[in-house]
């Protein structure tokens, strides 16, 4: 049984700076590309970052790239994203996930689709003042 555990959320000024940290156990971690996922009341959740299983390749959404850096260290079995030039619009909590399936995944764009991921965190809260 797969768990993921988020931690690292909290209050911070806009142009602040928070790092998210998820741990993860269950599975092969090295194996498993892994991202991290947001969501809003009333919105549907949506994605932010992602990683490759090697971490070789990142995957970000328009809006936090150059801002946010995902990485992860196998070694670890964890996943990080290192939110800077933080906007009260990133108001939200995070979700870690793992995909269902090692390895790879075909498709255009797949690594940002919640179909993708099977196991989620339970979130953390990260909130943005102006």
């Amino acid at each position: 049984q797969v768990q993921l555990v988020e931690s690292g959320g909290g209050l911070v000024q806009a142009g602040g700076s928070l790092r998210l940290s998820c741990s993860a156990s269950g599975r092969t971690f090295s194996s498993y590309g892994m991202g991290w996922f947001r969501q809003t009341p009333g919105k549907e959740r949506e994605f932010v970052a992602s990683i490759t299983f090697s971490g070789g390749q990142k995957y970000y959404q328009a809006s936090v790239k150059g801002r946010f850096t995902i990485s992860r260290e196998n070694a670890k079995n964890m996943v990080y994203l290192q939110m800077n030039s933080l906007k009260p619009e990133d108001t939200a909590v995070y979700y870690c996930a793992m995909r269902r399936r090692p390895g790879t995944c075909s498709g255009s764009g797949c690594y940002s689709w919640r179909s993708e991921y099977d196991s989620w965190g339970q979130g953390t809260q990260v909130t943005v003042s102006s």
